[in-house]
C-alpha cells in the first residue's frame, strides 16, 4: 500500500493539490497560481511536496483539469468532469447532486446519480459566466473579487443585456461613466453570471437533485445566495469545495492502488 494518494488538479488560472494518507483520509490541500505553464506549475507542486516530507516515490498521483497532461509523475490523468464529480459526492457525503463548477475558462455542471456522473453541460465557447468574466469585470470596477461580490450584496436595480465580455465591459464602463453606483454595477454583474450559470443547471437538475458548488466561487457566499434565489432551492458551499477536483483526482489515485 502507498504511503500517500495525491491529486493535482491544475486550471487555468490556479493548480490545487490534495493529499490523501494510506488509509484515504485527508492530510491537507494546497493551492497555488498556474501561471503561464502548466508543466512548471506540476514542478513546483513535486518541489514542495518534496519540502513537507512527502515522498513521490511511496505514492500514487493522479492529475485533471486543464493542464493535467503536463504532469509527468502522475500515473494517470482523469478529465475534470468525473474528477469533480467524485470530489463533491466526497465532501458532501450526498451520491445524488448537481455540481456547479465555475472555472476560469468554462462553466461546468454536472449531474450525479449514485455517486456517478450521469450528465454534464460545459460552456468553454464563451466567457460569460465564468471565473474569467468575473475577474474582467473586477479588474474596471478596481475591486477583487471577494470585494465585487461583497459590493453586490448592497446594490441593485442595474442589469447588464451582453452576454460577451467585451460588451459587458464596455456597459460596465459606461455605467461607471454616468455615475452608477459601484454597488449596483457589482451587482449587475453578479446578477449576470448567476443568471447564465443557473439557466445550465436548470437544464440537468429537472429531477431537483441537492444542488452544491465546486470550485474557487465556493468562497463567495453572496453567489451561493444569490443562485438559491435565481434556482429557488438550496445551494450547498464548504471551503475545501474549491479543491474538489485535486480531492477526486486523489481518490482517483487510490483506486489505482486496488487496480
Amino acid at each position: 500500500m502507498k504511503s500517500y494518494y495525491i491529486g493535482i488538479d491544475i486550471g487555468s488560472a490556479c493548480t490545487k493539490t490534495a493529499v490523501l494518507d494510506g488509509k484515504g483520509l485527508l492530510l491537507k490541500v494546497s493551492a497555488q497560481p498556474t501561471g503561464w505553464s502548466s508543466a512548471d506549475a506540476a514542478d513546483n507542486v513535486k518541489e514542495r511536496l518534496r519540502l513537507e516530507g512527502i515522498n513521490l516515490q511511496d505514492s500514487l498521483c493522479v492529475a485533471t483539469g486543464y493542464g493535467r497532461v503536463s504532469v509527468p509523475f502522475a500515473v494517470k490523468t482523469v478529465t475534470e468532469i468525473t474528477c469533480h464529480a467524485r470530489g463533491a459526492v466526497w465532501l458532501y457525503g450526498c451520491p445524488d447532486l448537481t455540481v456547479i463548477d465555475v472555472g476560469g475558462q468554462d462553466t461546468k455542471v454536472i449531474a450525479v446519480r449514485r455517486g456517478k456522473v450521469s450528465d454534464f453541460i460545459m460552456n468553454d465557447k464563451c466567457s460569460a459566466g465564468t471565473g474569467r468574466f468575473l475577474d474582467v469585470m473586477s479588474n474596471s470596477l478596481g475591486v477583487r473579487q471577494a470585494e465585487l461580490c461583497e459590493l453586490a450584496s448592497h446594490g441593485g436595480g442595474v442589469t447588464i443585456s451582453s452576454m460577451c465580455t467585451v460588451f459587458a465591459e464596455s456597459e460596465v464602463i459606461g455605467l461607471i461613466g454616468r455615475g452608477e453606483p459601484r454597488e449596483n454595477i457589482a451587482y449587475a454583474v453578479i446578477d449576470s453570471i448567476v443568471k447564465k450559470v443557473a439557466s445550465q443547471a436548470k437544464r440537468l437538475n429537472a429531477n431537483n437533485a441537492q444542488v452544491c458548488l465546486s470550485g474557487g466561487l465556493c468562497n463567495f457566499n453572496y453567489i451561493r445566495t444569490a443562485l438559491e434565489r435565481e434556482l429557488q432551492i438550496s445551494v450547498l458551499s464548504e471551503k475545501r469545495g474549491q479543491y474538489a477536483g485535486a480531492i477526486g483526482a486523489a481518490l482517483c489515485a487510490a483506486d489505482c492502488q486496488r487496480e
